[in-house]
């Protein structure tokens, strides 16, 4: 009960317009279970394997973020419930999560990665890039991928 109790505690100091995404990662099913029965929906995962094992085990209107890197051939092993692609990198991404999403006959919200960093191994996009896929002829042809916002690592 203790997952419960501290989900309700969050809640209560959140504005409600705000989305608290509970990082399922790592947790067992039991404790994702408790946090569900508590009211919460809302679940981030950083593995695709992962979170497909969850997706498959329990309630399915869960709304199931992905929140680590995604890597292109993955997209397909989610496609089918996913909610939300936190961290899109690279055009060739967005690309394979438009034709995923299509095969499902759905619209997956994605938040473009922006790198803000000065490391070169971070991944994300640069602000040029960013402005190049905002602004591109082919976005306008993705029926099938929302751009809901971006997200910034550093």
């Amino acid at each position: 009960m203790k997952i419960a109790a501290n989900l309700l505690a969050l809640k209560k100091e959140i504005p409600s317009k705000v989305t608290l995404v509970a990082v399922s990662k790592t947790k067992p099913n039991e404790a994702i279970q408790e946090a569900y029965d508590s009211g919460h929906r809302v679940f981030g995962e950083n593995k695709v394997q992962e979170m497909v094992q969850k997706h498959d085990q329990l309630p399915k209107d869960i709304e199931w973020h992905m929140i680590g890197h995604l890597q292109r051939n993955k997209v397909k092993y989610m496609a089918s419930f996913v909610s939300l692609i936190h961290g899109v990198d690279t055009e060739k991404l967005l690309v394979e999560v438009n034709k995923q999403a299509h095969k499902h006959n759905r619209v997956i919200n994605c938040l473009l990665q922006v790198r803000i960093a000065k490391e070169e191994t971070k991944f994300g996009l640069t602000i040029d890039e960013v402005a190049n896929i905002l602004n591109s002829d082919e976005l306008k042809s993705f029926t099938n991928v929302k751009i809901s916002g971006l997200m910034g690592i550093n």
